[in-house]
């Protein structure tokens, strides 16, 4: 299920919590920095689960906040890894699983502290950092929306 949504209109921009975003196939999100980029082909959206956020708090005795991930969409009581190579369903938004995110040096520093180092967030989020996807069809996510796998894919 989606949990929250994200987008920030540039690149350093913070992060805009909203209850419902447009797609556009191979675009990505209306309104969000990388709408219509080509830096990153076929990744055009990111989702993380909302679970490994609330680890990574509890076992570094951390308080992050979901959206300083950077990701697009936050998720809950769905493995996001199993969904790479995948075709899966947000409501009737298709999407295909890209790959895994995995941790950069623009996210250890920014959640770097004084009892964190860079490494240390960079580690504790290898393979649990979410995963970048590509749109396949036009239409709307909002909050509260299942995540399906595409039967075909079974």
């Amino acid at each position: 299920m989606i949990q929250a949504i994200f987008l920030a209109p540039e690149s350093e921009a913070e992060q805009q919590s909203v209850t419902k975003i447009e797609v556009i196939a191979q675009k990505g999100i209306i309104g969000d920095r990388n709408f219509d980029q080509h830096r990153w082909p076929g990744q055009n959206i990111s989702l993380i689960e909302g679970e490994n956020i609330a680890l990574f708090n509890q076992c570094q005795q951390q308080n992050i906040n979901i959206q300083d991930t950077r990701r697009n969409l936050i998720t809950q009581g769905i493995e996001l890894k199993p969904l790479v190579g995948q075709t899966f369903y947000i409501g009737q938004v298709k999407l295909l699983g890209i790959e895994q995110c995995q941790p950069c040096r623009s996210l250890g520093e920014k959640l770097t502290n004084d009892n964190l180092s860079q490494q240390q967030v960079i580690k504790v989020f290898t393979d649990k950092a979410g995963i970048r996807a590509t749109i396949i069809s036009n239409g709307h996510i909002e909050i509260g929306m299942p995540i399906t796998i595409d039967s075909a894919d079974l």
